[in-house]
């Protein structure tokens, strides 16, 4: 096959013979740059007009897309990490407030409140109509952490209200335990009192320094108030005798007793049982001499006695 070019510049037509291999290559690489023009065209195409957004704008989204991502992620960090810091604060305001309660309900028992009136068990009864608040109220966290804090405050000054409280319950508890009030027997009646009377062993007046209170053998002698035993066995006098010293200055004698069931040094409680009636010493008959020593001088226990009903 031969192809005849014909152009101004040739002078003279030319003949190409289009056969054997050569033609079979020039034609593939004719092919070939036709798709690579066309590719190119395309795409240039495509980039200015075809989507409307240049390589230059799309990495410009790309990395805006990028940025927000990293935010997004710092702000989740932040919420999580806001939301630990409640927990913690919440569990901390947890326990003071259980502390409280345990506080509250050993002050109620100490102040002898009805318990019904203060129960540390459930919760305060409270009531009134709802208001619905108003548009746009809704509380941020920041708000939520200044009224957490706020309350923090107002516990820990209700916690040492409350310790100032429970002290001075306490020291009176324990002043009214070692003060000595009460009968010393759980039988048995008054039969001489504190001051000058007529001596049973000799008719002549004489001062008694204590009161007796007649009895059985064997009855129960008591501690009027809480104290450490500081006399135990026989003494002048007095027969078998306790002497139970309580502090504050206050010191009580219990003698003529037919058995000591205490030891010099034992922790008595009012009300305990400290000796047994009996004769011992310089006694007509099974009783209990009771004395009270106020910074070591002799009084009347009948007041202390009468205190006690009161």
């Amino acid at each position: 096959m031969n192809v005849v070019i014909f152009g101004k510049g040739f002078g003279k037509p030319r003949q190409l013979s289009l056969s054997g291999p050569s033609v079979g290559f020039a034609a593939g690489a004719i092919a070939l740059v036709v798709m690579a023009a066309g590719f190119a065209g395309g795409y240039v195409y495509s980039s200015n007009t075809g989507s409307g957004v240049s390589t230059s704008e799309l990495s410009e989204l790309t990395g805006a897309l990028d940025a927000q991502r990293e935010n997004i992620a710092d702000i989740r960090q932040g919420n999580e990490d806001t939301l630990d810091a409640l927990a913690i604060r919440i569990a901390q305001m947890n326990a003071r407030i259980i502390r409280l309660d345990a506080v509250g309900r050993r002050l109620t028992e100490m102040a002898d409140i009805d318990a019904d009136e203060f129960n540390f068990d459930s919760a305060p009864a409270m009531g009134g109509p709802e208001e619905p608040m108003a548009a746009g109220s809704n509380i941020a966290v920041p708000e939520v952490l200044d009224a957490m804090t706020s309350l923090s405050y107002q516990l820990t000054n209700r916690e040492s209200q409350l310790d100032v409280l429970e002290s001075v319950l306490m020291n009176q508890n324990l002043s009214e335990r070692v003060y000595p009030q009460g009968r010393p027997v759980k039988s048995g009646w008054l039969s001489s009192y504190f001051g000058k009377r007529t001596d049973p062993f000799t008719g002549k007046p004489a001062n008694h320094t204590g009161i007796d209170f007649a009895g059985k053998h064997g009855d129960e002698i008591v501690a009027v108030a809480d104290g450490v035993v500081s006399w135990s066995g026989d003494r002048y006098g007095y027969g078998v005798m306790v002497e139970i010293t309580h502090g504050n200055g206050f010191a009580t004698r219990y003698a003529h007793n037919s058995e000591n069931l205490v030891a010099v040094g034992d922790e008595v409680k009012k009300g305990q049982v400290v000796a047994l009636m009996g004769k011992t010493g310089r006694a007509t008959g099974p009783n209990l001499h009771f004395e009270v020593l106020r910074n070591g001088s002799r009084v009347n226990p009948v007041s202390f006695i009468r205190n006690s009903s009161k």
